[in-house]
């Protein structure tokens, strides 16, 4: 009888190892997919006026398109930052792109790690040199490079590496999947381009097809923001006028200098120089044999060019570029689908596809993003995961890049830290939308005075209705019906008919101001914080110098 006994009492530790082993290995993979400033127009799932990205494409098809997807903060690094936190930028720490991540935050990718996950990162950062929780990674540093860039790694110190920067990330990720991957072990995989980041430079076999495009412009290319306040009028973003001629629209320098066109921001030649300037001889020549003629053509138009004409010529460079270097991320994606399909890697694995913000595309006249309006605001987001989410599924619901963590940690069965602030997706994403209950979400930005000038602001979203308030050196609210008034042209702050409304939306933003955790007198310490900053090192990068000046000047009257 003891012997039978002991023989069950092995071969139940046999099952059990055997069936915690299976349930490790059924945790599903990750693979987490980010480009830098891809616009939700900029592809084709949601939009094919201006491009066709058909693999990208292939993950809306094989799982869910999120329509309301945004951001808390439209600015690369604190997105990131939320992203990797699952928290809002005035908690973690990185509101803008100057101040440094606070590297005492925990990650999920760490959680991941210590769950005992193989955790990688190839690609763009962009801010810190030895990403938390990864076995291994290879990344840029800073904004990185478009061609021949360089890589910050894990166990090779700094190295150079040959080529098109979007194809490189992409060869550094399939020979991981390849070589280093564990079969026996789950990974969460961050496949991050640099594309489509200003300054574009498309690769060598898309610069002379796209540079012969003409793309359809946007209805408020020439918006005068008459319906809106000073914020948006006030904001340097406008292709025309404040548009590197040389970094963003590819005239030569020493065209320029023939034109007798001033380098206003000056920073242009010099981004110029330093983008193309990485290009070794065949590259070059292969970009001149493109960029040569077209400079030679505007030589001849640009001193009879109307103001529309110029802007109108100014979009269409944009976009060539712009939409060139999506080709390629594109191209890329359907190399790693198409190695997942061939290696039986589908079947057990989340593929995210996103970006870190929006993009203007010339709506408003613009470029960039920061803003709250929605072509800044909203992000594409595109999730398949065979057998739990339905093929070719679609939500119109209000969710966010603070959401990511604590849906990642959820599907692999982390537990969450109790301060992360986002909520799991994955009730949408398997069709219990009953336990999705948010119907709010909140917006903060911070980043000014800085390049593109845009004023800091806080809002409050819902499907219907938008409603921000801009703060510091001016006190504006702005109220938009989404519904009414999709390109948001009219603030109906003052208009009576919205009074219910507005009411409603200030009791909401109130109750997010406080449930997050922000106020106040959190956005004066970080305010104060900044202009110090400002103050102490007189270095206002490619911000406004004047209006910078005029702001320092204020503050120390006011003291």
């Amino acid at each position: 009888m003891k012997n039978h006994f002991g023989l069950w009492m092995i071969l139940g530790l046999i099952f059990s190892c055997q069936s915690q082993k299976e349930k490790k290995q059924d945790r599903p993979n990750i693979i987490f997919i980010m480009s830098d400033d891809h616009a939700y127009q900029a592809i084709s799932a949601y939009s094919n006026q201006l491009i066709e990205t058909p693999n990208i494409d292939r993950i809306a098809k094989m799982g869910m398109l999120f329509t309301n997807a945004t951001v808390t903060n439209s600015i690369c690094a604190p997105s990131r930052a939320t992203i990797l936190t699952g928290k809002h930028s005035h908690l973690n720490g990185k509101i803008d792109n100057d101040f440094p991540f606070d590297t005492t935050n925990v990650t999920f990718p760490q959680l991941f790690q210590e769950a005992g996950y193989q955790t990688a990162m190839f690609g763009k950062l962009h801010f810190g040199n030895n990403p938390k929780g990864f076995d291994q990674f290879k990344i840029l540093p800073g904004q990185g490079a478009y061609y021949n860039p360089d890589f910050i790694t894990k166990n090779e110190g700094n190295i150079k590496v040959e080529g098109y920067v979007t194809d490189i990330i992409t060869d550094m990720t399939l020979d991981w999947l390849q070589n280093e991957r564990k079969a026996d072990q789950p990974f969460l995989l961050f496949y991050l381009h640099k594309a489509p980041h200003r300054e574009w430079l498309p690769a060598e076999r898309h610069i002379s097809d796209f540079a012969k495009r003409t793309f359809p412009e946007p209805a408020t290319l020439f918006d005068d923001y008459s319906g809106r306040g000073r914020a948006a009028k006030e904001a340097e973003m406008n292709l025309l006028k404040h548009m590197n001629w040389a970094g963003d629209s590819k005239i030569y320098p020493e065209v320029m200098d023939e034109l007798g066109i001033p380098d206003a921001s000056g920073w242009d030649k010099g981004a110029f120089n330093r983008e193309v300037g990485r290009l070794n001889p065949s590259q070059r020549a292969n970009w001149d044999a493109v960029y040569g003629p077209m400079n030679e053509e505007f030589k001849k138009a640009f001193p009879t060019m109307t103001e529309k004409e110029k802007m109108q010529w100014r979009y269409q460079r944009y976009m060539q570029d712009y939409l060139g270097t999506i080709q390629a991320v594109d191209e890329n994606v359907g190399r790693v689908l198409d190695y997942l399909e061939q290696n039986n890697l589908m079947e057990n694995t989340i593929i995210v596809y996103t970006s870190d913000q929006g993009f203007y595309l010339g709506e408003h006249g613009w470029f960039d993003k920061r803003f709250v309006y929605d072509e800044s605001f909203k992000t594409p987001l595109l999730v398949a995961w065979t057998g739990k989410v339905k093929a070719g599924s679609r939500t119109d619901e209000m969710v966010q890049n603070l959401d990511f963590a604590q849906t990642f940690l959820e599907a692999a069965g982390i537990p969450a830290p109790a301060d992360m602030q986002g909520e799991s997706l994955v009730p949408l994403l398997t069709g219990n939308t009953e336990k999705w209950t948010r119907d709010a979400v909140y917006y903060h930005f911070y980043e000014y005075p800085s390049v593109h000038m845009v004023k800091r602001h806080y809002a409050i979203v819902t499907k219907e209705y938008k409603l921000t308030h801009y703060y510091f050196d001016t006190d504006e609210w702005e109220l938009i019906d989404r519904i009414k008034d999709p390109q948001e042209l009219k603030n109906v702050y003052e208009d009576p008919a919205y009074a219910e409304i507005k009411a409603e939306l200030h009791r909401k933003l109130d109750g997010l101001r406080e449930k997050y955790g922000d106020s106040k007198e959190l956005s004066q310490q970080y305010l104060d914080k900044y202009l110090d900053r400002l103050e102490q090192t007189q270095q206002f990068g490619n911000a406004n110098k004047e209006v910078v000046k005029q702001i320092l000047e204020n503050r120390k009257k006011s003291n």
